[in-house]
């Protein structure tokens, strides 16, 4: 375990992934006076932007990280669609890799990671493994229309979830879908979505951040407000539950629980992810201590930051919009920044498109109600689009 920082010379991160969440861990690193290497296919990604140096390649490219980990003394990842396998590898020859590669490899396929949580009784909506349109008809039949079916392996902000109203959805999906590894899953009616992000450092010790509230859209993260508004009992059942993920996958850094609140109170897992989260960048203003600098805390070894929320807050992605593809410029930054407690994040990605995750702005405030007021306010001025000049 790390005891003291380093100065010659510095301990040395290494990031599979250059996007926002690689950019911003790199930055929280940068703050120890760490060296930072990251890999990703894109050159100038924003995390390679202000780290140390960027490794151009593949995240499926297992001879480049092995090239990465000769530069670290710990090798982290920013999301989960990398080269577990090589990652394995790695860790069997010595070299610390955080979260462990094996827990990657169970939280990778949506089918293994929710029937682990299952087998340690952590609740879960009714799901079924689906391997052909017979196996999906038998699934409409069990869970009744609407249910999800999704690929168990490479979905994100939506891709790989199609919701089957219908048994004749079912043939569209499954051409769609283009897995042999799909997951059927009942629809469950809620009465909010929840996250929470929870840090486990290298001797064990857990805390968990305040729980966040989530509003989606197409299957995309619009807004987070902190505090959720539920009532203590069901924020204390899902602290508890989260908890217990952790203690299942006995990761070290920070993970989050996306959790479903149904009607009645119940609370859901949904998905597991071994890595800071969007659903978490309102900690970098609204928290003692961001998501991102305990991830590089709980990896590194020094001892975990306070948790404790200095005030509410309202985090809202800024997306590339339909009809604007190219070079992205973000409008209306004079106006929002004009209002208080604005806090604006614009990623560093060259490239709009549109619902792609362009950047996001926080907001805090004395009270939630403030908060959120003020975010309409910021949202109604900001627009991510593409450069009219380009070229």
């Amino acid at each position: 375990m790390l005891t003291r920082i380093k100065q010659k010379p510095p301990f040395r991160i290494a990031v599979v992934g250059g996007g926002q969440l690689g950019k911003m861990m790199t930055s929280a690193a940068k703050q120890f006076g760490f060296h930072v290497t990251v890999l990703d296919p894109t050159p100038g990604s924003p995390a390679g932007q202000v780290a140390d140096r960027q490794i151009v390649a593949a995240f499926t490219d297992g001879e480049a990280i092995r090239r990465l980990a000769l530069e670290a003394d710990v090798v982290t990842y920013e999301f989960e669609h990398i080269d577990s396998v090589a990652l394995i590898a790695l860790e069997e020859g010595g070299q610390p890799v955080h979260p462990a590669p094996q827990i990657l490899r169970v939280i990778q396929n949506k089918r293994k990671q929710k029937e682990a949580l299952l087998k340690e009784n952590i609740p879960v909506a009714p799901f079924l493994a689906v391997q052909d349109q017979t196996a999906a008809r038998s699934a409409g039949q069990l869970f009744g229309y609407p249910f999800f079916l999704k690929a168990s392996t490479g979905g994100y902000d939506g891709k790989g979830n199609v919701l089957i109203a219908h048994e004749n959805d079912l043939p569209g999906a499954l051409v769609e879908l283009g897995s042999a590894d799909l997951l059927a899953e009942q629809f469950v009616p809620f009465a909010c979505e929840i996250s929470m992000m929870v840090a486990r450092s290298i001797d064990g010790v857990v805390r968990s951040y305040q729980l966040s509230e989530n509003e989606h859209q197409d299957s995309i993260l619009r807004r987070s407000m902190v505090p959720a508004r539920v009532s203590p009992a069901v924020a204390a059942r899902a602290q508890t539950v989260a908890e217990k993920v952790m203690t299942l996958f006995g990761g070290v850094g920070v993970f989050c629980v996306e959790m479903f609140v149904t009607l009645d109170g119940t609370v859901l897992v949904n998905e597991v992810a071994p890595r800071p989260h969007n659903s978490g960048h309102y900690t970098i203003e609204a928290c003692m201590t961001s998501q991102f600098e305990q991830q590089v805390r709980a990896i590194s070894g020094l001892p975990l930051g306070d948790v404790s929320l200095l005030s509410p807050a309202v985090m809202v992605n800024l997306l590339g919009e339909e009809g604007q593809q190219g070079c992205a410029v973000l409008e209306g930054c004079l106006e929002a920044l004009a209002l208080p407690g604005v806090h604006l994040h614009f990623y560093g990605k060259i490239k709009t498109a549109p619902k792609r995750k362009m950047g996001h702005f926080t907001v805090t405030a004395a009270t939630l109600d403030e908060a959120i007021q003020l975010a309409e306010e910021a949202a109604a001025h900001l627009r991510v689009v593409a450069d009219k000049e380009e070229g």
